[in-house]
């Protein structure tokens, strides 16, 4: 099934979409961005995804973004295109204008989103557990917008894949391990689950935002405290969230063995919790 888009309302091919030269978003990274995941044709935690993007958009002061209608755009791409199991990816630039550094006096913001089918490539470590690479934390300093200006994330990817790990870990000059590139960070430790509180320095997950509830509805201790590198001989379990990597066991960090080098017993307790949420969801 090939991939739909919606560019500015009109629906189309993906791979028919024209972006304008002199775009904001290509020329600077001026814009925001969304993924969200099918279940079945439904839009999984979709209120939250545009609360999400209408916050990064206040965030860079772009405005005349109709957030709802962009929801309604969402909708009707995998209505069309007979989506089940699918990603969504939204982008809203500033828009197109003559390359200067500071906001033009009148531009259109540019909206697209595409809907693609999802081949799931964490099906294998979600089951057996996944090993990630400390990087640099080399970002700037507003990793709370969903920003497109992702290098730092895709050299520190990139650095993971080459020592054939799921994800990169960054970490700061203190030893503070924030975030993955793509997910959300968590630890086990005297059976509490810790994660970095949100901050500046971290992105507000949707799906960390999901398995804060989950865990507290499965009266699973919860604490926002930062782990360090020298916190992993201690953790007996790490694991990762994401809105494609859902809940992720991590059992190894660079050459270090984490716990017993399987996936733990609460690791497993929040996926089942979040296998049931979604289909208590599609069961809605």
């Amino acid at each position: 099934m090939q991939a739909l888009a919606n560019l500015n309302g009109q629906q189309m091919p993906l791979a028919e979409v024209k972006i304008p030269a002199l775009d904001r978003g290509f020329l600077f990274g001026d814009a925001v961005y969304e993924v969200l995941r099918v279940y079945q044709g439904r839009p999984w935690l979709a209120d939250e995804h545009f609360e999400r993007l209408a916050r990064s958009l206040q965030a860079i002061r772009i405005q005349g973004v109709d957030v709802v209608r962009l929801r309604r755009r969402m909708l009707e791409t995998i209505t069309a295109g007979r989506f089940q199991e699918a990603t969504v990816y939204i982008q809203i630039t500033r828009g197109a204008a003559a390359r200067s550094h500071s906001f033009p006096a009148q531009a259109t913001p540019l909206e697209l989103l595409y809907v693609q089918e999802f081949d799931d490539p964490y099906r294998s470590a979600r089951l057996t557990g996944g090993a990630v690479s400390t990087q640099p934390d080399s970002r700037w300093d507003r990793c709370d917008i969903k920003s497109t200006n992702l290098l730092a994330n895709v050299l520190a990817m990139q650095a993971a894949k080459e020592h054939d790990c799921v994800e990169a870990l960054f970490c700061l000059p203190d030893g503070a391990l924030t975030e993955g590139t793509h997910t959300s960070f968590f630890g086990v430790l005297e059976g509490a689950v810790l994660t970095a509180p949100n901050s500046n320095a971290i992105l507000p997950g949707i799906t960390r935002g999901l398995l804060l509830k989950l865990a507290a509805s499965a009266k699973i201790p919860v604490r926002e405290q930062v782990l360090k590198r020298s916190d992993l001989g201690s953790v007996s379990e790490l694991f990762l969230t994401g809105t494609t990597s859902e809940i992720l066991p991590i059992i190894r960090v660079d050459d270090q063995t984490i716990g017993n080098g399987k996936p733990g017993p609460i690791t497993r307790r929040l996926q089942d919790a979040y296998q049931q949420a979604v289909a208590d969801y599609l069961r809605s």
